[in-house]
């Protein structure tokens, strides 16, 4: 096992030195990249979960159809050509040659089209693109054909997005497997092979080259598109979870990258030798609480707005990231800053004025309802948008029932519906990437198509409208009134509450060259 002394010491299971060598050491020594992830691999099935460990996982074992460049343009990525006739209702995509399964296998058309079906029958945007899909065929070993019922412009970006889910590639007698069904077999066509037999869970995740990989010709490696050129031989994730002992193994050497750093410590690693930080993903992580419209009170839209109103973005982000504003940004709407959807229509709606809110919620008729809160005890950022949130919902009079758990219970417990006096809730709070507020075919906390959506359950007709007619258009300019059309919509039904930006710091050892803006891939990175 080469899972090292760094799991060791911060697992207390012993404290001579932080990292036991591995057995390759010295053949591999001067390529193995060490790296402290956003935290354990829960699930290795893509389909299975939308955990951004299992998003980042899937990107090293398998490959897309399409990847997303700077600008979130659909790039091809397996793909030698993808064209478009007969007014937009034919797609033929053609792969390129050379491409292999890590099993030695060639990647086929067939493959491609079983692994299409599989995520489409899990994934919001999938099942989208397939209700518009009269024929998904392969009629020879390198063409996908997608013949529509209509136009479908957004084919490229719904196979190439890298929100969870994401339309991994895999063999078809793996991608026949029940999409509610687990695939454990890690056979990808990806740049890394899975080293399944090294995995310690909530301690060690290893990977090798995939020698047999070709990267595509051409291009600049920009986000999930582009030639993924790998520069390491094997790539070793470290699961730490108390984050000083993280810090020390990143300022001693031990480690060579921390993805995610908790942003007390950024003070300390911006003054640390030898420590390059910088905000590698422009998306952020966005703070949302999200609102119960089945029960009562948060069945009320007035109800809804009249604490929305009351909500200052800059009191959440302060208790997640601290008063230093350049680790958050408040001033945030239902699309990330960094999205071209992004505006500020609607925004007059968030005053932080708590006695124009208390004001609000007796004209609402609030009755006094019990507001059942679910906080997380064991994640720092959900914790304090919770406490926050409790503290906001005494202040404007609500009688708070503030039940404080595990993420795992809270996720669990979520998904009730009965009444929250009955096991269910009131409100929650979470963060998701800003990719995932990227735009409305991606953005689960925007939907409102009732039992459908996400927990929570919001039914708006207007912004399912206003979706699905941004989805039928390719024209950024429209797109753009549509989002504005959107936004304004959700400050009235609100869905839930946007609660700000934390940025997404970095931080690395400067003989570490090459890391990507966006999703944490790890092709591309040199170690010197």
């Amino acid at each position: 096992m080469t899972g090292g002394g760094i799991a060791r010491r911060a697992l207390g299971l012993g404290t001579a030195g932080l990292l036991a060598a591995p057995r390759l050491a010295a053949a591999q020594a001067p390529r193995v990249l060490k790296v402290i992830p956003r935290g354990d691999l829960p699930v290795l099935d893509p389909l299975w979960t939308t955990a951004y460990q299992t998003r980042d996982h899937a990107y090293l074992v398998f490959d897309t159809l399409f990847g997303l460049d700077a600008a979130f343009r659909p790039q091809p990525q397996m793909l030698a050509s993808a064209t478009t006739e007969e007014e937009g209702r034919l797609w033929t995509l053609r792969l390129r040659p050379g491409l292999r399964f890590h099993d030695n296998e060639p990647v086929l058309a067939r493959d491609c089209v079983a692994s299409i079906r599989r995520w489409a029958a899990r994934d919001a945007f999938g099942q989208t693109l397939m209700a518009a899909t009269e024929e998904l065929s392969a009629p020879d070993d390198a063409t996908i054909g997608f013949r529509l019922r209509q136009p479908f412009p957004m084919l490229p970006y719904a196979l190439g997005k890298a929100s969870p889910n994401i339309c991994v590639i895999m063999p078809e007698r793996l991608a026949r497997t029940d999409p509610f069904t687990r695939v454990n077999e890690m056979v990808g066509s990806g740049p890394f092979r899975f080293l399944a037999s090294e995995q310690v869970p909530g301690a060690f995740i290893a990977y090798s080259r995939f020698e047999g990989y070709v990267p595509r010709e051409g291009g600049t490696p920009e986000w999930t598109s582009g030639p993924k050129r790998v520069e390491i031989d094997r790539l070793e994730m470290h699961v730490i979870p108390d984050s000083g002992t993280a810090a020390a193994a990143l300022q001693s050497g031990e480690v060579d990258w921390w993805a995610w750093p908790e942003a007390d410590l950024l003070p300390v690693l911006r003054r640390a030798r030898g420590i390059e930080l910088r905000e590698a993903d422009p998306m952020g992580l966005i703070g949302t609480l999200r609102l119960n419209h089945l029960a009562p009170p948060f069945d009320k839209p007035a109800i809804r707005r009249a604490v929305l109103g009351a909500v200052s973005q800059a009191d959440f982000m302060a208790a997640v990231a601290g008063t230093d504003r350049a680790y958050w940004r408040d001033g945030v709407g239902f699309f990330a800053p960094a999205s071209p959807l992004a505006s500020t229509a609607g925004m007059d709606a968030m005053t932080g004025d708590i006695e124009a809110g208390r004001r609000a919620l007796r004209e609402a008729g609030y009755a006094g309802e019990p507001v059942v809160l679910l906080g997380s005890s064991n994640i720092a950022i959900l914790k304090a948008v919770s406490d926050v949130a409790a503290d906001l919902f005494r202040r404007l009079g609500l009688n708070v029932d503030y039940q404080v758990m595990d993420w795992g219970t809270v996720v669990q417990r979520r998904v009730r519906k009965e009444p929250p006096g009955q096991g269910g809730w009131s409100a929650f709070g979470t963060f998701w990437s800003g990719l995932d507020h990227l735009d409305p075919a991606v953005h689960a906390f925007l939907r409102g198509n009732g039992a459908q959506a996400a927990p929570g359950w919001p039914d708006s007709s207007r912004i399912e409208a206003l979706r699905t007619e941004w989805l039928a258009t390719a024209d950024p300019a429209a797109q753009a009134r549509m989002g504005e059309a959107i936004q304004r919509q959700a400050f009235e039904d609100v869905p839930y509450i946007p609660l700000g930006q934390q940025r997404s710091i970095t931080a690395y050892r400067r003989n570490v060259s090459g890391i990507l803006d966006g999703v944490p891939v790890y092709w591309n990175v040199r170690r010197i």
